[in-house]
């Protein structure tokens, strides 16, 4: 089985998106049988340390004030615990785990296999600061990974020989369900906010303007559906979101970030979930609502195409204004046994398609390849 050093900037206790993906896939693997040591390139004020855990061992490295200090010391700290003989060395996103992992790959004598998330790839591409890091460690790479099939053309221009595998974000629905109370919460939150006969839109995670959002505000403005609407915001705001709302006459409520585990009763608040992103990875909210039986409003910005259809939502091509005031519209006029249907066949497309085994057999087989 494979032995992987894995480097990262987002693992627990960091919060969001990646952390809860990366977190995900260590542990599959580890599951599976392949030792895992995870560096973690953390940006909290924690101590230097290596410690294990089940399947592996955790590095925590801080990257501090003085980030290539930190980088440096990962490699000392290495050495030193004489962690040596990997098969692989992966980097998990962010700009500094693909700084360092190509350098490691080398001293190690170990394949390198990136693994891209959404920014890494969509923005990366773009920016002054981060192509250059994101171009050598396509390069260096014997394999990567993506998470939405749209981004391999990104990765091929940027390095035309590099191996390209799509392998898709996952959720358990063994353990990801409502439960009674949760529902409960959730029609207690509607009766107190939401005046009878609008429907909740969700809009869920990291509010940014990549996520589309002061779009959909626009779309819903020019919709003439926006009375028939209230928003419910759960995550991290930015603030010109706020700004945009308070202009404003679209019904809307806000709640703090929360923890995964604290979702449910938030999407059990929900009629549909919106993503309208203008570029994605593969986000946790669209696998995490469908798999509870949410439709999705949802562009399809990067792994969104690759999860949401009509079948199961209301859909548009990204940053198709004209498309986006249709899909609220389908949505405004949509009866309750259409959602209800559109729900289901969601739970039972993300419970078929996007499970934890498919995923780690997918990271699996790149690590066999690659060997």
């Amino acid at each position: 089985m494979p032995r992987v050093l894995w480097i990262t900037e987002h693992y627990p206790p960091s919060q969001g998106g990646m952390a809860q993906s990366c977190d995900r896939i260590v542990r599959g693997l580890r599951g599976a049988g392949a030792e895992v040591d995870v560096a973690h390139l953390t940006r909290r004020a924690r101590p230097w340390g290596v410690r294990r855990e089940h399947g592996g061992r955790l590095l925590t490295a801080p990257l501090g004030d003085d980030s290539e200090h930190a980088l440096r010391r990962l490699w000392t700290t290495i050495t030193a615990e004489g962690l040596t003989g990997y098969s692989h060395v992966v980097a998990f996103g962010g700009v500094y785990a693909m700084l360092a992992a190509p350098v490691l790959s080398a001293l190690l004598d170990a394949p390198l296999v990136t693994l891209l998330r959404g920014n890494d790839i969509d923005v990366g591409a773009f920016s002054m600061r981060r192509r250059g890091v994101l171009a050598d460690a396509l390069r260096a790479s014997s394999r990567v990974c993506v998470v939405a099939r749209s981004h391999a053309p990104l990765v091929s221009a940027l390095a035309p020989d590099a191996a390209v595998t799509f392998v898709a974000n996952s959720v358990d629905t063994a353990q990801w369900r409502v439960l009674p109370s949760e529902r409960a919460e959730g029609r207690a939150w509607r009766d107190a906010n939401v005046e009878p006969g609008r429907r909740t839109i969700g809009l869920i995670g990291q509010l940014k303007v990549k996520k589309g959002v002061g779009f959909l505000l626009d779309a819903l403005d020019a919709s003439g559906h926006a009375g028939a609407f209230h928003l419910l915001l759960a995550g991290e705001v930015e603030e010109p979101v706020r700004e945009r709302l308070a202009g404003a006459e679209i019904p809307h409520s806000f709640l703090p970030f929360m923890e995964r585990y604290d979702l449910p009763a938030v999407y059990a608040s929900c009629d549909l979930v919106a993503l309208p992103s203008f570029y994605d990875g593969m986000p946790n909210v669209a696998l995490e609502a469908a798999a509870l039986g949410v439709p999705l409003l949802a562009s399809d910005g990067g792994g969104l195409a690759d999860v949401a259809d009509d079948e199961i939502g209301f859909t548009f091509t990204a940053g198709d204004p004209h498309g986006c005031r249709a899909a609220i519209d389908r949505a405004a006029r949509a009866g309750a046994d259409e959602l209800a249907k559109l729900g289901a066949a969601g739970a039972e497309r993300i419970r078929r398609d996007f499970t934890p085994a498919a995923e780690t057999a997918g990271y699996l087989a790149v690590l066999d390849a690659v060997r």
